[in-house]
C-alpha cells in the first residue's frame, strides 16, 4: 500500500524535484502540492509532509503537521541548534511523532560533513566556505551551519583559532567557526571545509553539479519517514554514518 505525501514549497527548485521523486516512487503517492497560497489545512490528510518552503514559514508548517499526526521531513534551511531544540521538545511531547530534518539531501554532502567532523579535533584552525546559486535567500546555508555545529561538538569545547573574527570580512561565526557565504551565477551548491595546521592545510570539498544529486537522499528520507519516530537530524543518522563520524575522536587541539 502506498503512502500519501504532501509537499510544502512544491513550486521551488527543490520542491519541484521532490514532487518528481515522489511521483516516480512506486510506494508513495503525491497527494498535494502546497505553496505560499495554500490553505493551512490543505494536504492535512497526507501521511507524510515534506517541507521545503522558506526559513520563515517552515517552523509553523512543521508544527501544524506534527500536531495533526503527520510524519514530517524538513529540507528547509534555517534550522539552527536552537530551533532544533524546540522541535525536539515538540516531537517528544507528541506520542508516536516523527520528524527528519535534512540540511542536505546529497549523499556526497552528508559524507563530506562526516569527514569534516572526523578531522575537526586534529586542527586548531577551521573555516567553512559555502557557495550557492543567487536565488538562495538564506545564508549561511543550513548545510554549513550543521557542519560547523558538528565540528564544534567533535572538538569538545576546544576553541577554534580564528584571528580577527570580529571583522565582518572574516565571515559569520557559527559555533565559533568562521563561515563564508558566496551567491554566484553558475553555481548549484559547493562547500569547502579548510583545516589549517603547522605546515599543512586539509580541505574537504563537495560540489553539487545538478539537482540529481539530491534524488537518492530524498528517497532515503521518504522510506525512513514511515517508521522513524522521534527527531532525526541529518541523513547520517539514516545512513548509519553518525557512529562512524563520532568514533574514536581524540581530545581537540591535537
Amino acid at each position: 500500500m502506498s503512502s500519501s505525501v504532501a509537499v510544502s514549497g512544491s513550486t521551488g527548485r527543490l520542491g519541484t524535484l521532490v514532487c518528481r521523486v515522489v511521483d516516480d516512487h512506486p510506494e508513495f503517492e503525491l497527494a498535494a502540492r502546497l505553496s505560499s497560497g495554500s490553505a493551512p489545512d490543505e494536504g492535512a490528510d497526507a501521511a507524510i509532509l515534506i517541507d521545503v518552503s522558506t526559513p520563515d514559514a517552515s517552523p509553523a508548517i512543521v508544527e501544524r503537521a506534527l500536531r495533526r499526526g503527520q510524519r514530517v521531513i524538513v529540507g528547509t534551511s534555517g534550522w539552527s541548534a536552537d530551533r532544533l531544540a524546540g522541535l525536539r521538545a515538540l516531537v517528544d511531547g507528541i506520542p508516536g511523532a516523527g520528524a527528519i530534518v535534512v540540511p542536505n539531501f546529497s549523499l556526497g554532502s552528508v559524507i563530506g560533513t562526516a569527514l569534516a567532523r572526523i578531522a575537526a579535533p586534529y586542527f586548531d584552525a577551521v573555516e567553512v566556505i559555502e557557495a550557492h546559486h543567487p536565488r538562495k535567500v538564506d545564508s549561511p546555508s543550513g548545510t554549513a551551519v550543521r557542519t560547523a555545529e558538528l565540528m564544534a561538538e567533535a572538538r569538545q569545547g576546544a576553541p577554534v583559532d580564528a584571528p580577527f573574527a570580529e571583522q565582518p570580512a572574516r565571515g559569520e561565526l557559527v559555533a565559533g567557526i568562521p563561515v563564508h557565504s558566496l551567491r554566484l551565477a553558475g553555481v548549484v551548491a559547493k562547500q569547502e571545509v579548510r583545516f589549517g595546521g603547522p605546515g599543512e592545510v586539509l580541505t574537504v570539498t563537495h560540489d553539487t553539479h545538478s539537482n540529481d544529486a539530491y534524488r537518492a537522499g530524498i528517497v532515503a528520507a521518504l522510506e525512513a519517514a514511515r517508521t522513524t519516530t522521534g527527531l532525526t537530524v541529518g541523513l547520517d543518522g539514516i545512513l548509519g554514518l553518525g557512529a562512524i563520524a563520532s568514533a574514536g575522536s581524540p581530545g581537540a587541539g591535537a
